[in-house]
């Protein structure tokens, strides 16, 4: 049954819970996303973009492939994936329709890589940051504080949103670099912010590491992905991605920004627009530096690969 149509979309069940826990409907995910497709859009144009869905009765679940059944219009890219071995073909998110027709499809979270379809040089890098369970928002503000007097040191700006989730996104928009390169300097930027405070800020990609630190994520940039500012996030209320100034950060709290309050806290303008720098070259000490630095996720898997093998050389002892 057809509840509405915008933008020559059919949107259905507009009144049904969205799903399991969420607290919402799912046309307070339309409603967002349609007020917010203006903002969205530029964030979100020429980039694959991966979604987190969610269905009543079922957990939520990450989709890159488009799904059958999508209309010609909807554009999309052919990619790699190497979790499934195979190309997939990842939607572009050129338009308002297109975001109404993929809320419609109860896709929540919006996922984008640093680089555009066509070009390999990515328009940005991202230090994420991740406080333990139950950890006081106040030391999520305290490492963002550390990342931006990293970030000075550099010669470099950065704004920050939150995540949607319990951190923060620390993101400085960058150009002339290669996705490696972009990578290495971020690496280089999370060394030096956990060198600033190391009881505060950590690098430990394994948890069991991080005691109560907080984790300064280095691994989104140069080919991973972030999720867009403005894009809900899958938990109770589908808090929102949402940008913040640097002065106002220290009285944010996670969850303040909701898919049914951010018209209301966030305007009609665009914060984040509004918040992001120039894109800025990378210094080439940074760069030179983060290269010397080992891939956290690599060198995680490289560790337990090496501690099983010590566990089993013990057990066969």
């Amino acid at each position: 049954m057809v509840d509405d149509e915008r933008d020559g979309v059919r949107l259905t069940s507009l009144d049904s819970p969205l799903g399991d826990g969420l607290e919402v409907t799912k046309r307070d995910l339309v409603d967002h996303v349609d007020a917010f497709a203006d903002r969205l859009v530029p964030l979100l144009a020429d980039r694959p973009l991966t979604v987190k869905r969610v269905r009543p009765g079922a957990a939520p679940f990450i989709q890159r492939d488009v799904p059958k059944g999508a209309p010609e219009w909807v554009r999309t890219v052919a990619t790699w994936s190497d979790r499934a071995r195979r190309e997939v073909h990842q939607v572009l998110a050129d338009d308002r329709r297109t975001l109404l027709w993929l809320a419609n499809q109860r896709a929540v979270e919006f996922h984008v890589p640093f680089s555009r379809v066509g070009e390999e040089e990515p328009t940005g890098l991202v230090l994420d940051l991740d406080p333990p369970d139950g950890a006081e928002f106040d030391l999520v503000v305290r490492t963002a504080l550390l990342c931006r007097q990293a970030l000075a040191d550099a010669g470099l700006t950065a704004a920050v949103k939150t995540s949607g989730s319990t951190g923060v996104h620390v993101v400085v928009p960058v150009h002339g670099s290669s996705a490696e390169d972009v990578a290495a300097a971020t690496r280089a930027l999370a060394a030096r912010t956990e060198r600033l405070d190391p009881e505060l800020a950590t690098t430990a990609y394994v948890v069991a590491e991080r005691g109560e630190r907080v984790f300064v994520d280095s691994t989104r940039s140069g080919r991973g992905t972030i999720a867009a500012a403005y894009s809900p996030r899958v938990r109770p209320g589908l808090p929102v991605s949402a940008p913040v100034s640097w002065e106002d950060l220290a009285g944010v709290r996670p969850g303040d920004v909701t898919v049914t309050t951010a018209v209301g806290r966030l305007g009609d303008g665009d914060p984040w627009a509004a918040a992001l720098p120039q894109p800025q070259q990378l210094p080439a000490d940074l760069v030179a530096e983060g290269h010397t630095i080992p891939i956290a996720r690599v060198q995680a898997m490289h560790e337990g690969k090496r501690r099983a093998r010590a566990r089993a050389a013990e057990d066969a002892g």
